[in-house]
């Protein structure tokens, strides 16, 4: 399965309606829900939708409906803006399956040296451990 992460920023006062919005979007197209957050501490007004595809092609569908849309994720205010980024599991974690554990949820991203992907892979799967279906 591959995921994606959307980010839709809004105005302050159009956060509301771009999450509503973009949750009726996203329901309409192809991939799974995942999870859905907004942000209330770094970067705010932002909201996060998590999907995940069978397929590079339905992936690609989703992503071409957004970038030849008019108002993608369904959004009409023009100071709005979104970005998708692309990811794909380690291979010893499950897949990831909506859950909820709690009100609040840290995201992180992290940059990679060349070459880093490898010894990265170790040492998660080594504190993590492999994978149990």
């Amino acid at each position: 399965m591959l995921y994606e992460l959307t980010t839709v920023a809004s105005p302050p006062l159009e956060q509301d309606a771009a999450s509503s919005a973009a949750h009726k979007w996203v329901l309409a197209g192809e991939g799974r829900l995942l999870g859905a957050w907004r942000s209330e501490i770094g970067e705010l007004f932002q909201i996060k939708l998590m999907r995940g595809f069978e397929t590079a092609e339905a992936l690609e569908r989703e992503r071409l409906r957004a970038l030849m849309s008019p108002h993608p994720f369904n959004i009409h205010d023009p100071s709005s803006r979104f970005s998708m980024e692309q990811y794909a599991r380690f291979p010893f974690l499950p897949e990831v399956e909506p859950l909820a554990f709690g009100r609040f949820y840290e995201i992180r991203t992290y940059h990679l040296k060349p070459g880093g992907l490898p010894p990265t892979l170790a040492g998660w799967e080594q504190a993590i451990g492999p994978a149990h279906d």
